[in-house]
């Protein structure tokens, strides 16, 4: 498991990186005749400045945290910057020695000196902004005002990169409220609705596992992300999957492989990559061919506008081609076999995905991913998170283009529930079971048009996978067994 105290640790590591070769560039500019004349020596620096700089973060970064204001992160950044120059000199005078210049890497190293407290300086003000306003946000409370749980909330607010907006805490006495309590456990269900709740952190009891089993039920139901707080006698203390920093230790009860920052970095970069070669060398020319066709064979708008559940229960505006008469129900009542709403030119559109195509724009933007769980719109929403355990679970990844579940044939119009449960089914075995390959492989059976996935020993982990499904639904998943032996 890898717990949001180790979510900065690579995304920092990026941005000093960036920050470090923007300083190495700015400086070759201001330099470009010596730059030129000693390409060789400069570039061997170049390396060495990168690797050394990677050393030093990885050694001396355990703990990347602001406890305190920004003052905190200057001290880090001189210390780490200290240890820096001189591992610089250290190993050029070991390795290196006829590459030394002295002057440059004093000139260098107070650049990036400046560059780093000015970077994280705009990038703490800017996204400390963005979280005060609630841009980009997860919207969490805390089960408890214990003195853990404020510290807690303290990393939060100090920490803008890690995307939290606390919303305040929520207490099981209702006697012992203090400020900034949203109100008491036995509410839960409405103060989720009522503040649209995102994350909850609640330190985990050990003694009262009746407690932890409801909370655990209740957020998957309304799917709300859950972290547990563990105690100083947790009986889980040596668990390789908790890591410790700060004196917060936490345990994710439902990990699912793009809980890995990396993981998620490699998914929307092979979404850019993709949507960006679809719109440059398909949407080009063929838009303009649909748009003209459309317009032609009926009367009304060329694009199909509509709200859809997207990551973590967001409403976004899903983009279609449209393929109906303009209509009132377009919103509360999903397409059937015959409708009669549906354009002859829709039908034929319908049946070949094509009026897909425009959400390659929402994959562009963010929005969507080429391939997770189908976007519904929000009537399905509301209507199918009531009859479906843990219907909601399927928005804690973003919505796609095609998924698992359309390819096994699950697509389509679900007028009976079993349809719905079993797509919700798939689309749980996607969550759970993410990789990049089992993202190619879908892609290429939606291209080709493949109605099942002939592959033995994925289907036989996916019968085991909803096998532990139902159990996790009947049992609720008890955390000193069953929940802790998922991760």
């Amino acid at each position: 498991m890898k717990s949001f105290e180790k979510e900065l640790f690579p995304i920092c590591l990026l941005v000093d990186l960036f920050i470090l070769n923007s300083c190495f560039v700015a400086l070759h500019l201001c330099q470009l005749d010596n730059f030129l004349n000693g390409f060789a020596q400069y570039l061997m620096c170049f390396l060495h400045f990168n690797i050394c700089w990677v050393i030093t973060y990885i050694a001396f970064s355990k703990n990347i945290f602001l406890h305190k204001d920004f003052s905190n992160r200057i001290y880090r950044i001189t210390k780490r910057m200290l240890i820096y120059i001189l591992m610089i000199i250290v190993t050029t005078v070991l390795f290196l020695p006829k590459y030394f210049l002295m002057r440059y890497f004093i000139e260098f190293a107070t650049i990036f000196y400046i560059g780093e407290i000015g970077s994280y300086f705009i990038i703490f003000k800017y996204l400390k902004y963005k979280r005060k306003i609630g841009l980009n946000t997860i919207r969490t409370a805390i089960i408890s005002n214990s003195e853990q749980a404020i510290f807690l909330r303290r990393i939060m607010e100090c920490n803008p990169m890690l995307g939290f907006k606390f919303l305040g805490f929520i207490v099981k006495d209702p006697v012992n409220t203090a400020q900034d309590t949203l109100g008491v456990t036995y509410n839960l269900v409405e103060l989720i609705r009522e503040h649209q709740i995102q994350m909850i952190f609640s330190i985990l009891d050990a003694d009262n596992q009746i407690f932890n089993q409801s909370l655990s039920a209740i957020c998957d139901s309304n799917g709300v992300r859950l972290r547990f707080l563990m105690g100083q006698n947790h009986p889980f203390k040596l668990q390789k999957n908790i890591n410790a920093d700060v004196d917060i230790e936490l345990l994710n009860p439902r990990v699912n492989p793009r809980d890995y920052v990396v993981v998620r970095i490699i998914k929307r970069l092979f979404d850019i990559f993709f949507s960006t070669f679809f719109i440059l060398f398909v949407f080009t020319w063929l838009l303009p061919i649909l748009a003209l066709i459309i317009k032609l064979s009926s009367k009304g708008p060329v694009f199909f506008y509509q709200k859809r559940t997207g990551f973590n229960n967001k409403t976004f505006i899903c983009i279609k081609f449209r393929t109906m008469r303009p209509n009132f129900l377009s919103d509360i009542k999903q397409a059937t076999q015959h409708d009669n709403r549906i354009t002859p030119l829709g039908l034929f559109l319908r049946n070949s995905h094509i009026d897909e195509f425009p959400q390659i724009f929402n994959v562009f933007y963010g929005q969507m991913s080429m391939i997770g769980p189908r976007p519904h719109m929000l009537k399905h929403t509301e209507q199918y998170s009531e009859l479906i355990k843990h219907y909601l679970i399927r928005h804690y990844v973003k919505p796609g283009i095609t998924g698992w579940a359309q390819v096994n044939g699950y697509c389509g119009e679900t007028d009976e529930l079993w349809k719905m449960e079993k797509r919700v089914e798939y689309d749980m075995f996607y969550v759970d079971n993410w990789s990049f390959y089992l993202d190619l492989q879908i892609m290429w059976h939606t291209v080709f048009k493949m109605k099942k996935i002939k592959m033995t020993s994925i289907k036989s982990d996916f019968k085991g996978t909803v096998s532990k499904e139902n159990q996790i639904l009947d049992d609720a998943r008890v955390v000193s067994e069953n929940v802790f032996s998922k991760i």
